[in-house]
């Protein structure tokens, strides 16, 4: 069992102890991300988390920095996201008390040198070059930019390759002073721990965290009437796109029942998508449904990645599939099938200290409340088939309706004749 408790200066500590590990980690979360920007600082979170690893006054660059976890055989890392960004380290807990060390000196030391930062802008855009050239993950981006188009959910977290060769230290600093405050920051400490013990390290290591106002993001806009489509034309030999709908934000008392018609669609190998396009069409090597959820916002996709000549046979029988959700109900062992498969993926992905330790900084930051799995698995059992079938029906419509693809296409013409219901 979890226990959340806050230091004096109004940041937040998590801890899990958890049986049968002999592993701890140490995650830190801040409450900022690439929908806290603006245009034109777009992708200052992405470019501040890679700065934190390149050195403190205490270990003063990249590989005394790193060394420090690989002599004792853990590892560190970090990511951004839409809103929130995390460091953590891992290691065997009898060495609890190095990654309090080194995790708190790089969230609160870190020198943001001039001469790392101008090399660093250089691995960025090389990171954004990578992520151009993998259409089967850069195909998501291009989804949520249809989406919401020109706003903070609809940039890219990593950002523009002009605005990060642009951002100065004093941007990061500026970011960094205004962003990284006590009242959007959460340590979580999960795996061999003592709780009380853990406790006692976190008011040690980040009891000095700045204290001041916590940044709020602007409300995310949705303006639709009709389906879109954006395409990105590129030399492939498949084309991978995105199909799917606006959804509900964690808030919405509809997320859980939209998540159990997500499984149902395309969650795991005996799912709809998955026999309707791979099994009984042969038409793609992998296709799957997810949804995201934000504070504000939300959808539900369909993903896949076919021959650049069927696009637009997968996209029918994908939008069949939508449609018969909507017409019938999901048969009660369908959906008893789903919601073992949701029950089952979020036990599997809770074995682990840091997996533990990222799913409930998440739910802190993005819903403001940690459930426990038993009580996530209590929502997810009450969903019914009428439940799955009027989200069905409130969801798939033509004014929610989008289609992001990147291929060698070079016309929309045939897919806009297709996309509706």
């Amino acid at each position: 069992m979890f226990s959340l408790k806050k230091l004096k200066n109004g940041l937040r500590v998590v801890t899990v102890p958890m049986k049968n590990t002999k592993t701890v980690t140490v995650l830190v979360v801040v409450e900022t991300g690439s929908e806290y920007e603006t245009k034109k600082n777009n992708g200052i979170s992405h470019v501040l988390e890679h700065m934190f690893f390149k050195g403190t006054k205490k270990r003063p660059n990249t590989q005394i920095l790193a060394s420090e976890i690989d002599k004792i055989g853990g590892e560190h890392n970090a990511f951004t996201s839409e809103e929130f960004t995390g460091y953590y380290a891992k290691a065997a807990s009898r060495h609890a008390h190095l990654l309090f060390d080194l995790i708190s000196d790089m969230f609160l030391n870190s020198k943001l040198a001039e001469q790392e930062l101008s090399m660093e802008k250089n691995v960025i855009c090389e990171e954004i070059n990578m992520y151009q050239d993998m259409p089967m993950h850069y195909v998501g981006y291009l989804w949520e930019q249809l989406l919401y188009g020109d706003q903070p959910a609809g940039w890219l977290t990593i950002g523009t390759k002009e605005n990060v060769q642009g951002f100065s230290r004093e941007d990061l600093v500026n970011y960094l002073e205004k962003s990284y405050v006590a009242a959007n920051t959460i340590i979580t400490v999960a795996g061999d721990i003592d709780s009380q013990k853990a406790l006692a390290e976190a008011n040690n290591f980040f009891g000095s965290t700045r204290v001041a106002p916590k940044p709020r993001k602007e409300k995310v806009l949705e303006k639709q009437n009709e389906p879109q489509i954006l395409l990105q034309i590129k030399k492939t030999d498949q084309s991978h796109f995105c199909l799917g709908v606006r959804g509900y934000s964690v808030h919405h008392p509809d997320y859980y029942p939209m998540e159990v018609l997500t499984a149902v669609l395309g969650g795991g190998m005996s799912s709809r998508l998955f026999i309707a396009v791979r099994e009984r069409r042969g038409l793609a090597y992998y296709v799957h449904t997810s949804f995201g959820s934000y504070t504000d916002h939300g959808y539900l996709v369909a993903q896949a990645g076919v021959d650049n000549n069927n696009t637009e046979e997968a996209v029918k029988v994908i939008l069949g599939e939508f449609s018969k959700a909507r017409e019938q109900k999901v048969q009660e062992k369908e959906l008893n099938k789903a919601k073992e498969y949701l029950k089952g993926k979020l036990t599997l992905g809770l074995e682990t200290s840091d997996e533990y330790a990222f799913w409930l900084a998440g739910q802190e930051v993005v819903r403001g409340e940690m459930l426990t799995e038993e009580q996530i698995f209590q929502k997810i059992d009450a969903v019914s088939s009428a439940d799955a079938q009027r989200v069905a029906n409130d969801i798939f419509r033509n004014s929610k309706l989008n289609l992001a693809v990147i291929g060698p296409q070079k016309e929309k013409g045939g897919l806009e004749k297709i996309l509706k219901f």
